[in-house]
């Protein structure tokens, strides 16, 4: 069954979308620089991969034989996790790692050494959220959880007035639910939809790929760790504490952008289609946070400058940083929003402050 139906964007109000496109474009071209990866960029690689590969070495080396130790090492294998997610495989997967199509493709294929799959990341992000963001029925990060109310177009539950205050532990269980059960009621989701026919994706061979990465997966991050760890228990203890740490690192990092009091949620109108551009749309529905803090934007792959990343994921989010004067002006000069918080605690904020509005709708 076929059930995916696009929307599609105005394209006659994009005077904005060619202006900035051109200036963005002209700031690579006089500095000589390409949109892709440096040398910073690799190194950032090799240590988030290493901030997650390091510890869990001496986990799996018999050697380590404190309970106390142990935990601590799954959790900087937690903070590596999250750090692989944000800063390696979403620039790959999004092809701005490299110009070279093979490369993002081997890079991207990281985050199945974490738990996940690239075909479904692939579909869920870079088709639904980021083509449809924060439309409710087709963005799936507004759907994440049924106990969470995330757009005000969602139907209110009773407990949902509680949410501002139980979404911290679920964020928490965010790559649990991922690495255990949420990629395979996608990939079927997606066949029934019929993403996987667009995409040119044979689902057999898809689900073939998935179930023999996790099974990897769990051999080499769970039952090895279990085997060499002082007891079976605390391993478990510490692959649980692990997923916590990444799932709630990665949760809160990705609800600030979105959901918050400033982004909209637009519908679409009767025929089924959008009223704004596809540029205005990223800029009414997106927002900054934290910019001023240099280890905050190099720790979480420059998703603090998620305006940006909207409006050009083909570019390395090393490069945010400098364009994003480019993107605020032009913006402004065609009086549109460009929503930014000065830290990101403000952003948390906001954040929590809106999910007790939704939940009190």
């Amino acid at each position: 069954m076929n059930s995916f139906k696009a929307i599609k964007f105005d394209t006659k109000k994009s005077e904005f979308a060619k202006v900035l496109r051109k200036r963005v474009n002209q700031y690579f071209k006089e500095k000589s620089i390409s949109k892709h990866s440096n040398f910073n960029m690799v190194f950032k690689t090799f240590f988030m991969m290493s901030l997650y590969f390091i510890p869990y070495s001496f986990l799996v080396s018999g050697f380590i034989d404190s309970y106390l130790l142990n935990l601590v090492l799954w959790s900087v294998m937690g903070l590596g996790m999250a750090g692989i997610g944000m800063s390696v495989m979403h620039d790959a997967n999004h092809g701005s790692y490299s110009k070279n199509k093979r490369v993002n493709d081997i890079i991207g294929q990281v985050i199945t050494l974490i738990g996940g799959n690239a075909v479904n990341w692939k579909l869920q992000h870079n088709v639904l959220h980021h083509t449809y963001t924060n439309i409710s029925g087709m963005d799936e990060d507004l759907e994440s959880d049924p106990l969470m109310r995330f757009s005000p177009d969602q139907e209110v539950k009773k407990f949902h007035k509680f949410q501002h205050f139980y979404a911290w532990f679920l964020y928490g269980l965010m790559t649990i639910s991922w690495s255990v059960d949420k990629d395979f009621s996608q990939l079927f989701r997606y066949r029934k939809k019929g993403l996987l026919k667009l995409q040119n994706i044979k689902f057999n061979r898809a689900l073939t790929v998935l179930i023999s990465t996790k099974i990897l997966y769990y051999c080499y991050a769970f039952v090895l760790p279990m085997i060499f760890a002082p007891n079976w228990w605390i391993a478990l203890i510490g692959y649980l504490i692990m997923h916590f740490v990444a799932g709630f690192v990665l949760a809160i990092v990705f609800q600030c952008a979105h959901v918050i009091e400033k982004t909209d949620y637009p519908k679409p109108l009767e025929t089924g289609n959008m009223e704004t551009d596809f540029f205005v749309h990223q800029l009414n529905t997106t927002a900054n946070f934290g910019s001023r803090s240099r280890f905050f934007s190099w720790f979480v792959g420059g998703l603090n400058f998620q305006v940006e990343h909207h409006l050009f994921p083909n570019i390395c989010h090393i490069h945010y940083k400098k364009i994003s004067p480019i993107v605020k002006k032009t913006a402004l000069e065609y009086g549109y929003p460009y929503h930014s918080f000065a830290t990101f605690f403000e952003a948390l904020s906001c954040h929590t402050r809106h999910l007790k509005q939704l939940g009190r709708a």
